[in-house]
C-alpha cells in the first residue's frame, strides 16, 4: 500500500511539473578570472589576458566576454551547483534552479499552516521564537525540499508562519517588485472601487511571472485564513497590516515618504486578498 501511495504522489508531482512555466531569467554576470585557456561560450573566440578575461554567470556558470554578455539572450538556467541557498536568493533564480512553479518554502510552509494552523488565534500576527525561525531558514538553505518542518520538529505553528514571512522579507527583490510598486500604491490611493481593481490588474501584469504566480498562491491561502476569522481573529485588514511591509518595499524613498506608504501597502494586500478570485 505504501509503494502504491508513493507512486501516486510521484505521478501527481510529475503532473504538476508538466505545467511548470518557462520563466525567463537574465544572467547574473560577475567579472571573473579564468585559470588556463578559456573560450567565450557566446562567440566561441579566445578570452585574452591573465586576469578578469571575461564574466561568469553566478547562477548557471555561463562564461562569456564582457562585451558578449550584452547580447546573450535571457535564457539563464540556474544550476543547484551555483545556487547554494534558498533564503535571500532571487525568486525566479530559485524556482528555475529547482524546476518548480513557486519557491518550495512557500508551498511547504503554506501546506503545513493549512493542515494544522488555520484556527490558531493571531495566525501570522503572533511571533514565533526567533531562534527556531532561524533554524527553519537554515534547514531550507541546507536541505531544500527535504527540510523537516512537521509538527514533530516545530510544534508551534507561529515558527512556520515566521519562517514564511522571513522568506519574503529576505528576498533581494520583493515579491511585489520595485518596478511594479508605484502602480500598486496608485491603486490603494484610488477612491473608486472599480477603478481600484482595474489599476491592480494592470499592476499585476508588471510582475515577473514567477512573482505573480507566487503572489496568486499566497493570496488564495490568505483568503482561506480569513474564512476562519471567527477562530483565528485574522481579517483581510489584519493580514494586510502584517503582510503589507513584508511583500512591498518602497524603492529608495526618503524615510518620511516610506512611512506614509505603509498604510497604502496594507490596503494593497487587503484588496488583493478580498478580490483574489477576480484578480488572478
Amino acid at each position: 500500500a505504501y509503494s502504491q501511495l508513493t507512486s501516486l504522489v510521484r505521478r501527481a508531482t510529475l503532473k504538476e511539473n508538466e505545467h511548470i512555466p518557462k520563466y525567463e531569467k537574465i544572467h547574473n554576470f560577475k567579472v571573473h578570472t579564468f585559470r588556463g585557456p578559456h573560450w567565450c561560450e557566446y562567440c566561441a573566440n579566445f578570452m585574452w589576458g591573465l586576469i578578469a578575461q571575461g564574466v561568469k554567470c553566478a547562477d548557471c556558470g555561463l562564461n562569456v566576454h564582457k562585451q558578449c554578455s550584452k547580447m546573450v539572450p535571457n535564457d539563464c538556467k540556474p544550476d543547484l551547483k551555483h545556487v547554494k541557498k534558498v533564503y535571500s536568493c532571487d525568486l525566479t533564480t530559485l524556482v528555475k534552479a529547482h524546476f518548480t512553479k513557486r519557491p518550495m518554502v512557500v508551498d511547504m510552509c503554506i501546506r503545513e499552516i493549512e493542515s494544522r494552523g488555520l484556527n490558531s488565534e493571531g495566525l501570522y500576527r503572533v511571533s514565533g521564537f526567533s531562534d527556531l525561525i532561524e533554524d527553519v531558514k537554515m534547514a531550507f538553505d541546507r536541505d531544500g525540499e527535504k527540510a523537516d518542518i512537521s509538527v514533530n520538529m516545530y510544534e508551534d505553528i507561529n515558527i512556520i508562519t515566521g519562517a514564511l514571512k522571513l522568506y519574503f522579507r529576505d528576498l533581494p527583490i520583493p515579491l511585489i517588485t520595485y518596478d511594479a510598486y508605484p502602480k500598486f500604491i496608485e491603486s490603494a490611493k484610488t477612491a473608486d472601487p472599480d477603478e481600484q481593481l482595474e489599476i491592480l490588474h494592470e499592476a499585476l501584469k508588471l510582475l515577473p511571472p514567477a512573482h505573480c504566480e507566487t503572489l496568486r498562491y499566497l493570496m488564495a491561502h490568505l483568503k482561506r485564513v480569513t474564512l476562519h476569522e471567527k477562530e483565528n481573529l485574522m481579517s483581510a485588514e489584519n493580514l494586510g497590516i502584517v503582510f503589507g511591509p513584508t511583500l512591498m518595499r518602497a524603492p529608495e524613498l526618503d524615510a518620511m515618504a516610506a512611512l506614509n506608504d505603509i498604510r497604502y501597502q496594507r490596503l494593497v494586500v487587503e484588496m488583493l486578498i478580498k478580490n483574489e478570485d477576480i484578480l488572478f
